[in-house]
């Protein structure tokens, strides 16, 4: 099955890719390596999760931020890939960094949100390696950001 039939099946919409908020490329390949920037919950402008876990949301929302921000980081790989996710031969790490209070010990079961996600659309190509850590702030307070590293088919 290619990766569109598989957003299909999984219900997964990707949102419009996000331009950088900086002086910095959302992605750059280097042969067959692709690195993809920090993606937060960014939706139409708009930080969908902003706050800490622990304080203003919970760990179910503190999940589903992660799971915006892997929707985000997959607009960016598709972009690089001239549209075409089957491209991606194996997604090689994640980093996912949650906004929390010192008190919020959920980072693992907030990154296999993000991690289950990847798995469920690549299969076996979707197991990576991946740390995960808490932050006092993120940009635009987004609860959640995730960058990543992929490998990709020859051009």
């Amino acid at each position: 099955m290619n990766i569109s039939e598989k957003l299909i099946e999984l219900g997964v919409h990707l949102p419009e890719v996000n331009r950088p908020a900086g002086k910095y490329v959302s992605y750059k390949r280097v042969d067959n390596t692709l690195y993809v920037a920090g993606q937060t919950t960014r939706i139409d402008g708009h930080i969908k999760y902003a706050g800490a876990l622990g304080e203003e949301l919970n760990l179910e929302e503190g999940k589903e931020a992660a799971r915006i921000c892997i929707e985000n980081l997959l607009c960016q790989v598709k972009q690089a890939c001239s549209g075409d996710l089957n491209q991606v031969q194996s997604v090689l790490k994640i980093n996912v960094y949650i906004q929390s209070n010192t008190e919020f010990t959920g980072h693992a079961q907030v990154a296999d949100a993000a991690s289950d996600l990847l798995m469920d659309i690549f299969s076996e190509k979707g197991k990576h390696v991946r740390t995960s850590t808490g932050a006092s702030s993120l940009p635009s307070n987004s609860a959640v950001e995730i960058d990543g590293v992929f490998l990709m088919r020859g051009i």
